[in-house]
């Protein structure tokens, strides 16, 4: 197949490329960085350099293409960052549309369901609904747990107070998940073609926070490390102490609180969708305590 995916070579993208062209098929990765045209080119795949913003250069990049793994990049800008998603989102969907693309994986979330409260995820509640209207395409929402390499973000503050936490309490049920869960998930979706609209969620593990800190502390032989339940105002603080823009810090607060009162992983957990990602928490910890 000829496939294009974006999100450059990150997280999710690196993994997908490599395990696509493992597969035999011809990968074209959009980048908005020429720095990464060498790397892309040396795990056998083609660069397509330019903004997903940018219909008429979505359209190249997806000229031929048999899948598109579509992915708008988190927190576009540092204020309208909804609206700057949402632009994005629909750059994307009118270029799958005048392109013809067949066949469309978009990275979701937990909380795409809901169209508010939810933080930077409301961007994809307003894409979903977007993709909903593109007529003769196979299309997977692929929603997305917690990010386990968000808590890479909580390093300072261990190192600096010797605490983790946010504003969302040790007992919150929480759905995780490892990027390169998310990408073998791709990867298998982009081979697929169901009819019509479909929703798959990919989480790799169920935990809570407080499951969160003992794993994390005993990899990095920090055992009694606690997590502590902040206040919204205490969590915005934070943030933008640690020179988030307000804007974002605003929504990442906002976030926190959904967990908080479980509405974003309500749809996930009441539903008992699958728990089909491989890498668990004590997987993860391994990893975290690498780059601690």
């Amino acid at each position: 197949m000829k496939i294009t995916i974006s999100g450059s070579l990150g997280n999710i993208g690196k993994p997908l490329t490599a395990k696509l062209i493992a597969s035999g098929h011809e990968v074209t990765v959009i980048t908005s960085n020429i720095d990464r045209v060498e790397a892309i080119e040396a795990l056998g795949a083609k660069a397509a350099i330019g903004s997903v913003s940018d219909v008429n250069f979505l359209k190249s990049a997806f000229k031929a293409a048999d899948a598109v793994f579509a992915m708008t990049p988190p927190n576009l800008g540092g204020s309208n960052i909804i609206a700057n998603t949402t632009a994005a989102g629909q750059a994307l969907a009118t270029a799958i549309s005048e392109a013809g693309v067949k066949r469309v994986v978009m990275l979701s979330s937990i909380g795409a369901d809901l169209p508010a409260g939810t933080g930077p995820i409301a961007g994809l509640y307003n894409i979903e609904k977007i993709y909903e209207g593109l007529e003769n395409v196979s299309l997977t929402f692929l929603r997305a747990g917690f990010f386990y390499t968000n808590l890479y973000n909580d390093v300072p503050m261990i190192k600096g107070a010797g605490i983790i936490g946010s504003n969302y309490g040790a007992t919150t049920v929480i759905p995780f998940v490892h990027p390169v869960d998310i990408a073998t998930a791709v990867a298998e979706e982009l081979q697929k073609t169901p009819s019509g609209k479909n929703i798959r969620y990919i989480v790799s593990d169920v935990k809570t926070p407080g499951d969160v800190a003992k794993a994390l502390g005993l990899a990095i032989d920090k055992p009694e490390l606690p997590w502590i339940e902040f206040t919204d105002e205490q969590a915005l603080g934070g943030m933008k102490e640690a020179g988030l823009p307000i804007e974002m810090a605003e929504l990442y607060a906002e976030m926190g609180s959904g967990l908080r009162s479980g509405k974003i992983q309500e749809h996930f957990l009441s539903n008992q969708f699958p728990v089909d990602g491989k890498i668990k928490l004590e997987d993860f910890a391994k990893e975290f305590a690498a780059q601690f």
